[in-house]
């Protein structure tokens, strides 16, 4: 998900982002903590707590006693809402008196609502003797854009304006070269002893048992904005919207405490990325990266979760019908009926020192649109909602068929951007379109994923056009998809080739690299059957199979990186996206293996949260997946992953009546699987899948009599 090349890479010349450190979001607003819960330099200098693509603390250090206090533990609450860090103090000497370690216990209660950041300081005396606790904390804010913290050198910045110090609070300052003043108001609950533009000292007298709070509030300001809530007042409204999506979410259960484990995680952290919009509901991608709106993740989070939860679906469709493009920006790659790549809110995007405020580079989002809303329908049945989408639906095809079709061949193409991406499908780095011999290819590039994607696309417009009774357009849309089929099998299946190819260049000339590309012509139904069969046998080999999951790029190809971004990686979401094109074909086997997988890497990585991707090494006995330095954690879309496997393994789908369980299968891990409060139509059923062997039994525990369900073998 790189911007672009080389010019927005992200820098990383010291290591990055320690899964051990802590993280948190909520709407516009992320937190990076070390483990300690404060934020000090190191790594690649990310931590910090950031807003709308600005940092607004670069700087939070706590010393207790002089000194810096040692980890007991630090984690996110059960729930996911908060993070807790316990620390105690180690032993030291301070005046007269000498303080055994443990003698003292400090809690860090910290909370994120929209731009706002609340921490609670709780010091506990467990010593026999009456204490003074010298407490510093020391912050520091350098309204950094976030490009800027991944590594992009700027000639010019904006400056900081005087600080503001009063009795119990401090505001510091910067005027951007936008035009914009933003703020970072620190407030204490009670004025320190000393206050500095740096500095906090408070003196804590607190006796034995006894427990002494110290609050703080830092308010990230655009403008003249007043806010007064209190940490608790958020907290609140954290638990008010948390509930509201778990009403209307599937709760699931299974025999499995460690698979557990990663749905749980895989769920807070799915709703951790949902930001309210005056639209919907909407997945920002990745942090601390891509913590905004990015239309290709969004939309295939909305995939992944339909059966899930399928309002985020239709706030992704909500929210990237409003973003359309409605003129041609060369600079910004729009084109009237494309949907937009990524938005970014900071300074750097608002006056033009990146492409990416309104970016519209991606050649895949416009078809996934379609498809999403075709899925949507499918899933929900919501025809009024299609009736506001439609002309939106049509100005998506009239791109991909007036702009995306560079030559008239009947294939999406893409050109390079001069100031944005280079590559434009999910693989945009800049190396990771190329011939067996590692030459780039000339443009127009045609990808073979995208090709899927729009065969697809047309088979949507299909289902969706004979439900709103336009059956003048149906056979039409039919017909576009049979001819792109037989374009995919012609250019990107030619005769003697060991593997589909990834992408053709601009001669027609097919690149004849081993990649988990093709893999999405599964999702996309786009093959026949024994060429589905096929592909799945070479896409479970051992050079694409890590063992981990489906390799980005095979071991044998010439550009082979396992420790690439997109040239040796294991993605969560490629691999749940072909596990479910496996499922389409019936092909249950290879799709347990990626399940399989994924679940058993899950168990090495911190919370059992999967990252945005992790290195492509062959997996060894009593070792873990590999890594990734700089993978964003959490990430929407490998938050996603677990929900499209377990339905794809199911083989859950909805009908006119109902919905349909098409050749379920359960892996060996998995004894049993609860669906409670799944919504169909109007109703809500509950449902128990028993596994036997590679039999899926049924038992349904509610439902109403006009719903219906199949199995069907």
């Amino acid at each position: 998900m790189a911007e672009s090349g080389l010019k927005f890479y992200i820098l990383a010349s010291s290591p990055g982002l320690s899964p051990r450190n802590l993280t948190f979001k909520h709407g516009d607003t992320f937190a990076l903590f070390n483990p300690e819960g404060d934020i000090t330099p190191g790594g690649m200098g990310e931590l910090g707590l950031y807003h709308r693509g600005t940092r607004y603390l670069s700087a939070l250090e706590l010393f207790c006693c002089e000194t810096k206090p040692f980890l007991l533990s630090s984690s996110p609450s059960p729930d996911g809402l908060f993070i807790q860090v316990n620390l105690t103090n180690p032993d030291l000497f301070f005046g007269d008196l000498f303080l055994p370690r443990g003698s003292l216990h400090l809690r860090r209660l910290k909370l994120l609502y929209q731009g706002d950041y609340f921490e609670e300081l709780v010091f506990t005396n467990y010593a026999p003797h009456y204490l003074k606790i010298p407490v510093i904390l020391r912050f520091a804010a350098d309204f950094a854009d976030i490009f800027e913290v991944r590594g992009v050198k700027r000639i010019k910045r904006g400056h900081l304006l005087p600080p503001e110090v009063e009795e119990d609070r401090v505001r510091i300052r910067y005027h951007g070269l936008d035009g914009k003043t933003r703020a970072t108001e620190i407030l204490f609950s009670e004025a320190p002893q000393g206050l500095s533009p740096g500095e906090a000292r408070f003196l804590l007298e607190v006796g034995p048992r006894e427990r002494v709070n110290l609050a703080l509030a830092v308010r990230c300001l655009e403008g003249e904005e007043d806010r007064r809530r209190t940490l608790r007042e958020a907290l609140v409204l954290r638990r008010k919207e948390r509930k509201e999506l778990l009403k209307k979410s599937v709760r699931v259960e299974t025999s499995n405490e460690q698979f557990n484990r990663w749905l749980a995680r895989s769920e807070y952290d799915l709703f951790m990325m949902l930001t309210r919009t005056p639209y919907g509901l909407y997945p920002y991608a990745g942090i601390p990266w891509f913590n905004t709106v990015f239309g290709r993740d969004g939309l295939i989070v909305g995939l992944q979760t339909l059966w899930f939860n399928p309002d985020i679906a239709r706030g992704v469709l909500s929210v990237l019908a409003q973003t359309q493009a409605t003129e041609e920006d060369p600079v910004r790659d729009a084109e009237p009926g494309k949907i937009i790549h990524e938005m970014r809110f900071g300074e750097m995007a608002a006056t033009g020192e990146i492409p990416f405020g309104r970016y519209y580079g991606s050649v895949d989002a416009t078809p996934l649109f379609v498809i999403l809303a075709g899925a949507y329908y499918e899933r929900t049945q919501d025809l009024d909602f299609i009736k506001k989408l439609w002309v939106h639906l049509e100005l998506a095809l009239q791109w991909m068929e007036n702009y995306g079709d560079l030559d008239g061949d009947g294939l999406l193409e893409y050109r390079p951007s001069l100031e944005g991406l280079v590559n434009k499908g999910w693989k945009d780095s800049h190396d990771s379109v190329f011939h067996a011999d590692g030459r780039f290819p000339e443009p127009p590039i045609a990808l073979a994923e995208v090709q899927g994607y729009l065969y697809r696309a047309y088979r949507e417009m299909a289902r969706m056009s004979r439900a709103l009774g336009k059956h003048d357009l149906v056979l039409s849309f039919l017909s576009r998809a049979e001819r792109v089929r037989e374009k995919i099998h012609r250019f990107f299946l030619p005769e003697g080739a060991e593997f589909p190819a990834l992408a053709l260049d601009g001669r027609k000339r097919p690149c004849l690299v081993k990649t988990s590309n093709p893999g999405h012509l599964l999702f996309a139904e786009a093959l026949k059957e024994e060429e589905a069969l096929a592909l799945a046998r070479k896409l479970l080999q051992p050079d694409l199979f890590s063992g981990w999951g489906v390799r980005t790029l095979s071991k044998r190809e010439i550009l082979y990186n396992p420790v690439s971004y997109h040239n040796g990686s294991v993605w969560p979401h490629d691999n749940a996206l072909i596990a479910q094109g496996l499922a389409h074909y019936g092909l249950k086997d290879p799709l347990e293996r990626i399940f399989r997988a994924l679940f058993e890497a899950s168990e090495y990585f911190p919370h059992a949260r999967l990252p945005e991707l992790f290195c492509g090494f062959s997996r060894r006995a009593g070792e873990g997946p590999v890594h990734y330095p700089v993978a964003c954690s959490p990430q929407a879309w490998a938050s996603g992953a677990v929900f499209m496997l377990l339905s794809a393994s199911l083989g859950l789908k909805f009908t006119e009546r109902g919905l349909a369980f098409v050749k379920p299968r359960l892996p060996e891990f998995l004894s049993w699987v609860r669906l409670m409060g799944l919504r169909v139509g109007e109703h809500t059923v509950d449902l128990e899948c028993l596994r036997y062997g590679k039999d899926v039994v049924i038992n349904v525990l509610r439902k109403p009599k006009t719903v219906e369900i199949l199995v069907i073998k």
